[in-house]
This record gives C-alpha cells, structure tokens and sequence, in this order.
C-alpha cells in the first residue's frame, strides 16, 4: 500500500466478494432456467425455479450493490466484479460441463491482471474539502 493511503474497509471487502458470489450464482441461475425452457420459447424460462432464483439474487445484489458504492469509487468497485468471469468459467467447466478453450482462459487472465492494477489505486477519490489546504465550507 502506499504511504497516505487509506485501508480498504472490511465492508467494501465483503461487499466485493459477495457481488461476485452474486453474479456467479446469478450467471449460472439464469442458465440452468435458460436450459429448462423449451428451445421455441423462451417465456418458459418463466416456469423454472431457478428464473425466481436469478430474479432473488438480482435483488440481493441491488441492495449489495448500493452498499458498496456508499464506501467506495464506482470506477474503483465495478472492476472487481469483472472477476466474477473467473467463477462463472470455473463452475460451468465443473457443473454443465462446457468446454473451456485456451483463448477463454488468457481472456480471464487478463482481465485479472486489469482488476490486480486497479486494486492498486485508492478505493475513493479525494473530494474538495478532504484535499490539503482545502477550506471548509
């Protein structure tokens, strides 16, 4: 960490990892609810349990979401998410058995090389008043 800099908070942490959590089981929801709708229709996704899952998970994921962008900088934030590639290409390999190709696995390595180089900078931009020798108003 760089000297000055501020810790990243143990709310913002878990609030990251929950959203990845989140979008996985989001991800891999909406395809198991995409995989019992027949193939002409795809209103009968509408019948699955795991369609109301993905929807549960969306919700969850809202009010995460609105959490995590209180303690910290969108531009900051969003990127993690990105790691949620990660999850989602590891658990359809594992659980519906979807081939992974060399090409998938560089493009999830460089988006994680991404996330390491902005997990370096600060997680909030400084605002007018908090910069030095700024006067409050």
């Amino acid at each position: 960490m760089k000297p000055g800099a501020a810790a990243l908070p143990g709310a913002v942490v878990v609030g990251l990892v929950l959203a990845v959590v989140l979008d996985t089981f989001i991800q891999i929801a909406w395809k198991l609810a995409g995989n019992a709708a027949p193939t002409a229709a795809a209103l009968g996704a509408l019948s699955s349990p795991f369609f109301y899952a993905a929807m549960l998970g969306l919700a969850a994921q809202l009010f995460n979401w609105m959490r995590v962008l209180a303690r910290a900088d969108l531009s900051f934030a969003q990127p993690f998410t990105a790691l949620s590639y990660l999850s989602v290409l590891a658990l359809s390999a594992r659980s519906l058995n979807e081939r992974i190709s060399a090409p998938k696995v560089m493009g999830v390595c460089l988006i994680l090389i991404g996330v390491f180089l902005i997990s370096r900078t600060p997680f909030r931009s400084p605002r007018p008043a908090d910069e030095p020798g700024a006067v409050r108003q």
